[in-house]
């Protein structure tokens, strides 16, 4: 399905910005490419951007003008920072996403396109798309780079892509003690720690062992809710083995990120 979606840009000033956008583009799944009238282009500035998405450049169409830049195209997305005051459907990027992939679930090809980073799109340009894309940004500060627009819109098509095929939006991630990170302590090791706990803060003054006070037991009720993973408990453990040490004044472990 996102094979079916071009990102095409109009007559781009710096290559640097052609480099960022095929990155952008690789980072979210998209691969085609389509250059309208670039000023600079082969670059070495772009394929720098690229940040080894050199392959999306040099798969890259160069065409001489929009209308070429759209053959074949069932929809096009022009995007737009400016009120042109063209009554002309307007769309934000998540809606810009959903149209896209209504498009080619239907068996349509899509282009999102991209102005000029000092002017944008012209209103005959627009005018050539079904639809205009606003990123609300803030109104006082509302031109983004050409690249960061590129990522906002096919970061948005990525997380639709991913729902309409049912796959996470986010990873969890995994230790490599992901077993100590799932299994749950016993209530014999849940124990042997409140034991470790009650002297350590014996040890550091903060419990009297002649006034608790009903401490104890609070800080069971408070572990006991937790769910505290074999991990979990390792951490604890070391944290109180640590603690005793700095007490009593013998060497202990100081952290290094």
């Amino acid at each position: 399905m996102l094979g079916n979606i071009r990102v095409v840009l109009v007559n781009t000033s710096h290559p640097g910005n052609i480099g960022g956008a095929a990155r952008a583009m690789k980072n979210m799944g998209l691969s085609k490419l389509v250059l309208v009238d670039p000023v600079d282009f082969p670059s070495s500035d772009a394929i720098a951007r690229a940040s080894g998405a050199t392959d999306i450049l040099d798969a890259a169409q160069v065409v001489g003008t929009l209308e070429e830049a759209l053959v074949g195209c069932t929809v096009a997305l022009g995007t737009s920072a400016r009120d042109r005051r063209i009554p002309w459907p307007l769309v934000d990027p998540r809606e810009c996403a959903s149209l896209c992939l209504d498009q080619v679930a239907a068996g349509g090809e899509v282009a999102l396109v991209f102005g000029r980073e000092y002017a944008g799109l012209t209103n005959e340009e627009l005018q050539r798309c079904q639809y205009h894309v606003h990123i609300p940004s803030d109104p006082d500060f509302a031109s983004l780079n050409l690249a960061a627009a590129v990522q906002v819109l096919a970061y948005e098509v990525r997380m639709a892509w991913l729902a309409a095929q049912g796959q996470p939006t986010k990873m969890e991630k995994l230790e490599t003690t992901a077993i100590l990170d799932t299994k749950l302590v016993t209530s014999d090791e849940l124990e042997l720690y409140y034991g470790h706990l009650e002297q350590t803060l014996v040890e550091i003054g903060f419990l009297d062992p002649e006034k608790p006070r009903h401490l104890m037991p609070r800080l069971r009720r408070l572990y006991g809710r937790s769910g505290i993973t074999k991990l979990e408990m390792n951490i604890l453990r070391g944290i109180l083995t640590e603690t005793q040490k700095a007490a009593r004044g013998e060497p202990h472990k100081r952290r290094k990120d």
